[in-house]
This record gives C-alpha cells, sequence and structure tokens, in this order.
C-alpha cells in the first residue's frame, strides 16, 4: 500500500464516509436482520464497528473509548444508531487528525501494539468499510468497496506487522484471525480484489 499521508488519510475518509451513509439507509423494519457476521444482527454490527473505532480514538488520545464490549454487541442501542456511528466517526476522525504526517508510528487498540501509521489507518479503514459491506449486503443497499478501495484494503491487511522496536513476535502473522476479528479465509473464484478482500476475511462476495 502506499504509505503518504494523502493516501491513509483519504483512505479513512472514504471508509468513514461508507459506514456513515450504509448505516443512514437502514430502513426501520431493518435492524434485527441477520448479516454476513454471523450470529450478529445489523444492529450488532453498527454496534461492533461504532465501538472499534471508539477505541481507535480511544487509543489515539480522543475519548475513553465505547461503554461496551464491541465483540460481545447486545443489540440493543439506547438512541439512534445513526448517531452512535455519527459520534464514533467523529471522535476517531479527530483522534487522527492529531497526527501528523511524520508520525512514524501510533497507538493501536489491536493486540499489536503500535502499529506503522499507514498500516494502523488502514486497519482502522478497513474495519469501517467492511462493516459497511456487511451492513450493505443485509439491508439491499449497493456494496461500498470498489475495486481499488479493496486493493487498498487489502493491502493493509496483509502488511500487519508489529512496529520496529516494539518488542512484540514479528512471527505473529495474523492474531487479528486469532483473536476473532476474521474469520477462516474462504476459498473461492476471485473476480477482482473486492472478492480477494472479503474472501481473506472470511466472506462470501454472493
Amino acid at each position: 500500500m502506499n504509505s503518504t499521508a494523502t493516501t491513509w488519510r483519504d483512505l479513512l475518509t472514504t471508509a468513514y464516509q461508507a459506514l456513515a451513509d450504509v448505516v443512514a439507509g437502514v430502513a426501520d423494519d431493518q435492524w434485527d436482520l441477520p448479516t454476513p457476521c454471523a450470529d450478529w444482527t445489523v444492529t450488532q454490527v453498527v454496534q461492533h464497528a461504532a465501538g472499534d473505532q471508539l477505541a481507535y480514538a480511544a487509543a489515539l488520545g480522543i475519548g475513553t473509548g465505547p461503554t461496551y464490549n464491541p465483540f460481545d454487541p447486545s443489540g440493543t442501542i439506547d438512541g439512534s444508531p445513526t448517531a452512535l456511528v455519527g459520534e464514533a466517526v467523529a471522535q476517531t476522525t479527530a483522534a487522527w487528525s492529531t497526527v501528523t504526517d511524520t508520525t512514524p508510528t501510533v497507538p493501536t487498540p489491536l493486540p499489536h501494539g503500535d502499529l506503522l501509521t499507514p498500516v494502523a489507518a488502514g486497519m482502522a479503514a478497513l474495519d469501517a468499510a467492511v462493516h459497511a459491506w456487511d451492513i450493505a449486503i443485509a439491508t439491499g443497499q449497493p456494496s461500498p468497496l470498489t475495486d481499488d478501495l479493496s486493493a487498498q484494503l487489502l493491502a493493509a491487511a496483509r502488511a500487519i506487522h508489529p512496529a520496529p522496536g516494539s518488542g512484540i513476535d514479528a512471527e505473529i502473522v495474523e492474531p487479528l484471525r486469532q483473536w476473532g476479528a476474521y474469520a477462516p479465509i474462504v476459498e473461492g473464484n476471485s473476480t477482482g480484489a473486492t472478492d480477494d478482500l472479503l474472501h481473506y476475511l472470511g466472506r462470501t462476495p454472493a
């Protein structure tokens, strides 16, 4: 993935807008629909996605993080799902704005700890964009993933390594899959980068 500041900032902007737009497009009778995330409804995926971004913001020094476990979403939101995502996106956008173009590494809520800045940003964008896809598929909305966006997100997913000098074993290849953030890789025919990304994250494009 191109590691210039413009690229990772634009990637985050695109991913956050995708998540906000898809959540805004959910109809009133669709919040309890099943999603590609096994055993999670649309509401639970929204809670998870918002919680993850609040955790990124807190790691970067903005806010206190989610008040619930993003990996055990209740399915009940106190208030508006759109407002929850809006607040999460606002906090994490503000947090990333504190990162300068020359910042080599940043803290993350991931088990890796500090990561190279473009990789950390790519992982935050990946989380937002792919869960936007989950919600879109569940609610009959157009996919927010383009092949260009997916190629950048896949590069981030495959590039995740501990930052130099972090003391974390660089041979830990996929702790996120072991941790439960990704499902096992799905084998299947691919028609492009979006299929490749979804397969890598344990999803079936069809």
